[in-house]
């Protein structure tokens, strides 16, 4: 039964049973104080929100190990990431603290700190969403009752400037490349492939006679060890390419045959798979200097000009959607939907149209005066008099 008693001058203690049965206690300076702290914990217990205080003492460092072993599901990539996102930033803060001493203004604190010593807004984010993920796992296994990360604002991040290509464009890009390395600029420009999923494509994945191109794999760089997996969405696609697009293919193939269908479409001169570091500095940088293109183009600005492409053609975005993969339409939107046509013009010509309509109509309509018409409210009766 929980009871506060007196432990001496000053001090009182509560005591109750948890859930689990066993007995625990607090000591405070003041009686009601226990009493407030015990009619909290009657009421956690009644609404299934008690929280063990023992387990909220365990330190973040080790927690945060306990977490990473139960995160198999996320792609190699992103373990490497929340791992050096942990060791850089979150761990030098928080890692010999008790979970239950973490909160929201350490979090926020930490967070100017962040931005105070240079780091970048989108790092910044990063290291946020990893604090606030552990601290999600301790509340789902009742060691903390709540995140004090969740929420937490943090600097905005400013988007990459996007670089689009003319179809003009393209094709002097993929005369600059190596021979080699031409199909991939197409491949990559008018089928929308992210680098990854380009680099993953495999000959078994290619229908030539159909023009189609299914997209199932993704290929990583993490640590400098190579992964292959889902892409980026887990989701499979199948691309339809345009004929021209088709026929490099199959000339590339002519002229890099393996009979093993399990091979690479693309691989460096030794038949290794990608390596997007040595692609950008070996190949891509060349080309791209030799070509009339924009300065700073990136391998990724292909995909953002696929989807330019595909908007000038008046393409759906529900189409645009599937044949980029995004995640949904709301994605494809808010990347590309500022190149939609603007119909902002175009109500702005229908609201001249109507504003002419009115004033013809007010020209042709008979005015008062004019003879034509009476004011049925004018008479030629007297006004009254009034005294």
């Amino acid at each position: 039964m929980a009871h506060v008693e007196r432990r001496g001058q000053g001090r009182w203690r509560a005591r109750y049973r948890g859930p689990d049965g066993r007995e625990r206690s607090r000591t405070f300076t003041r009686k009601v104080d226990a009493e407030r702290f015990l009619a909290t914990v009657e009421a956690d217990k009644a609404r299934g929100r008690w929280i063990d205080p023992e387990l909220g003492k365990v330190k973040f460092g080790d927690w945060v190990e306990r977490w990473m072993a139960t995160t198999v599901h996320l792609k190699p990539k992103t373990q490497y990431d929340y791992r050096s996102l942990l060791r850089r930033h979150v761990i030098p803060r928080f890692g010999d603290l008790e979970l239950r001493r973490i909160d929201r203004l350490m979090v926020r604190t930490w967070i100017a700190d962040l931005e105070a010593s240079g780091l970048s807004a989108s790092r910044i984010r990063l290291a946020r969403q990893v604090l606030s993920a552990a601290m999600t796992a301790a509340v789902e296994s009742g060691f903390i009752a709540a995140n004090p990360a969740s929420g937490v604002k943090v600097p905005r991040t400013r988007p990459k400037e996007k670089l689009f290509l003319t179809a003009e464009q393209v094709e002097l890009l993929a005369d600059a490349i190596d021979e080699q390395y031409s199909a991939l600029v197409y491949l990559l420009a008018y089928g929308g492939l992210r680098w990854g999923e380009a680099t993953a494509l495999r000959r078994r994945r290619l229908d030539l006679k159909r023009s189609r191109v299914e997209v199932a794999e993704s290929l990583a760089d993490v640590a400098g060890a190579l992964h292959f997996g889902p892409t980026k969405t887990y989701d499979r696609r199948t691309v339809v390419l345009p004929a021209f697009v088709r026929d490099q293919l199959a000339q590339h193939l002519s002229r890099h045959r393996s009979d093993d269908l399990e091979a690479l479409v693309f691989r460096s001169p030794e038949g290794a798979p990608l390596r997007h570091s040595n692609f950008w500095r070996r190949v891509w940088i060349p080309a791209v200097r030799s070509a009339d293109v924009p300065e700073g183009l990136r391998i990724h600005d292909l995909r953002h000009t696929c989807a330019a492409l595909l908007i000038a053609e008046g393409a759906h975005p529900k189409a645009i959607q599937e044949h980029l993969g995004h995640s949904s339409i709301t994605v494809t939107m808010d990347t590309y939907g500022h190149l939609f046509p603007s119909q902002m013009e175009e109500l702005a010509i229908r609201l001249d149209r109507s504003r002419e309509v009115a004033l013809q109509n007010l020209a042709a309509s008979p005015r008062p005066g004019d003879g034509l018409t009476v004011n049925p409210l004018i008479t030629d009766r007297p006004e009254p008099h009034v005294p």
